[in-house]
């Protein structure tokens, strides 16, 4: 089976994925696995497949959004990827977990547009909870802050003149917001794969600690090490159970 929007041959995919937003982040991934090829780059969608201590998968950037997003996850499982891990940044809603963090999403708010269109509302965006488990534990094997809780997806990203709910969400309890998550839990949920997502904190969301915001740091650099390390291992992990 030919996957037009990714333009990649299904055969040529194994079982497991690592997804993330920016295509130089997936050749950095990649960069880490064995024997690894480089299959397409179209448009936001550039793939890898390689092996991680014995284990074949395939490294994919997604873009920035949902919508353009959930295309990636559909190709990729209609192709025959059952497991499917997002290695992504997002902003903070707590002084508690800085910039540097790590946050293992358990399941995610639907505040976009995208699921909207395939679900009813109140249908829950969650993660595999073995997915969580491998992130969360692997995640704590190595030094600095590592939480889990309920993440935000958000179409927005810069303010307009209706204000963006980060206090209202904050309140809740959530951790952190980026612009992906429910969208590859829901589609996952759907089309019968596995999904869960792991994020490096590169600020704060809300507005009255955004002052500062730089995702350009040594902290939030050896965070996104340190998160592409833990995806890695823990697909290992579940590869191995």
């Amino acid at each position: 089976m030919y996957l037009p929007i990714l333009q990649v041959n299904a055969e040529d995919l194994p079982p497991y994925a690592i997804v993330c937003g920016d295509p130089r982040r997936a050749e950095a991934i990649a960069s880490k696995l064995t024997n690894a090829t480089e299959l397409a780059f179209a448009r936001e969608y550039r793939t890898f497949v390689g092996e991680y201590d014995g284990v074949k998968l395939a490294v994919v950037s997604h873009g920035v959004g949902s919508a353009g997003a959930a295309v990636c996850f559909e190709e990729l499982i209609r192709g025959g990827v059952t497991t499917l891990i997002r290695v992504g940044t997002a902003g903070s809603y707590s002084a508690d977990h800085p910039a540097g963090s790590l946050i293992v999403s358990t399941a995610a708010v639907r505040a976009e547009g995208l699921t909207k269109q395939l679900v009813p509302d109140g249908f829950p965006a969650v993660a595999d909870s073995a997915i969580v488990d491998a992130l969360y534990e692997t995640a704590k094997e190595s030094e600095g802050i590592v939480k889990k809780g309920i993440t935000v997806t958000l179409d927005v990203f810069f303010n307009g003149v209706v204000e963006v709910p980060h206090k209202q969400y904050k309140a809740a309890g959530a951790l952190a917001v980026e612009m992906e998550i429910a969208a590859l839990y829901i589609v996952a949920t759907l089309r019968g794969a596995k999904a869960g997502a792991i994020l490096a904190l590169d600020g704060y969301a809300d507005s009255d600690l955004a002052a500062d915001y730089d995702p350009h740091t040594d902290a939030v650099a050896n965070a996104i090490e340190r998160e592409i390390v833990t995806a890695l291992g823990a697909i290992a992990k579940l590869a191995k159970a």
